[in-house]
């Protein structure tokens, strides 16, 4: 009898762990998957703006963002590049990307030469703790990034 018992809790447990495993898959798979119709992955962003070329990081981009966001809805955020601002080689974009939030593209500021300095700054809005990267697109057509990571107490638009 000992020996039914055994056998019937062993099949249950298998049961139950398969049940879970694949629930906790299903769950991780749904967290992956973008929600809202302007939603777009940060990979998909960041292939949409390069076409696909790589980005390089680089000391040359200042970005400033705070280290800890007490409100995540107002997170002020300040890039300059440390680039000539010539006819034939200037900065040609400066895009602001958010890593975890629904649209993670943020900002994109088109530059020209009469701008005479590459430099912007804003506020965003970051649903929670994330990784806030300026990606920069210069004239001869390569591109460039830096990254911060924020953390947001409060607030955040998720």
């Amino acid at each position: 009898m000992e020996r039914r018992n055994f056998l019937k809790n062993l099949c249950a447990v298998s049961a139950l762990t398969t049940v879970a495993t694949s629930s906790l898959l299903i769950a991780e798979e749904a967290k992956k998957v973008p929600k809202g119709k302007n939603a777009i992955s940060y990979e998909a962003a960041l292939a949409a703006i390069t076409g696909g070329k790589p980005v390089a990081d680089s000391n040359k981009i200042s970005l400033t963002v705070p280290e800890i966001a007490e409100n995540g809805a107002v997170v002020p955020v300040k890039v300059s590049v440390d680039h000539p601002m010539e006819a034939n080689n200037y900065v040609k974009a400066i895009h602001i990307l958010v890593s975890k939030n629904g649209n993670t593209r943020a900002v994109d500021v088109m530059l020209t030469p009469l701008n005479a300095k590459a430099y912007f700054a804003t506020r965003v809005k970051l649903g929670g703790t994330q990784d806030v990267v300026a990606v920069v697109e210069l004239s001869n057509g390569t591109f460039i990034k830096a990254s911060k990571p924020v953390k947001v107490t409060i607030g955040g638009c998720g």
